[in-house]
């Protein structure tokens, strides 16, 4: 079962988030980052990237504020481990054509793995990738929000505050 129609992605983005994959109930409700213990949604708002706590099922509307959502594998699983090596090789492709072709200012992989994944790189640190694979899109590396991730929140937090920085600063080098 695979959902590219959950993708939430258009021109203009300033800030596009790439998972995994979708969850089980994510794909089911068809809506990002809908699990019950997904912390997604309050990080944004704690790291000050959304001026208030979304919901999963208000998705699209933050599609109008320029912040999109995207997987590098579509088919959706119970976790993560279950995503093949196959199925991260397809969807590096995939989600390489989508940054070029969508060109959103800032891809932010939530996941470390995910960055991995795409970049077919061996390590990586969290935040600001120093260069970017798809050519003219900022990369920026962030935990994932599952609350599996044994991280506390508020380090959590504190990697995604340095998102609406780095929007700030291209914003102001553009406007030169």
């Amino acid at each position: 079962m695979s959902r590219p129609e959950l993708d939430r992605i258009r021109h203009g983005l300033d800030l596009l988030f790439i998972g995994y994959n979708p969850s089980l109930y994510s794909a089911q409700v068809m809506h990002h980052y809908a699990g019950k213990n997904n912390r997604f949604y309050r990080i944004l708002y704690e790291a000050g990237i959304t001026e208030r706590q979304f919901s999963p099922f208000e998705d699209r509307d933050l599609l109008e504020q320029g912040i999109g959502f995207t997987n590098i594998v579509d088919r959706p699983t119970k976790t993560a481990a279950e995503i093949t090596p196959g199925e991260y090789k397809a969807g590096r492709v995939q989600l390489l054509n989508k940054l070029q072709t969508y060109q959103p200012k800032l891809a932010c992989f939530v996941g470390k793995g995910v960055y991995l994944a795409y970049s077919g790189k061996k390590k990586a640190a969290w935040g600001l990738q120093p260069d970017s694979v798809a050519g003219g899109v900022l990369e920026f590396a962030a935990p994932s929000s599952s609350g599996l991730v044994r991280m506390k929140i508020s380090e959590i937090v504190d990697i995604y505050k340095e998102i609406p920085l780095i929007m700030k600063k291209k914003q102001s080098i553009s406007e030169r």
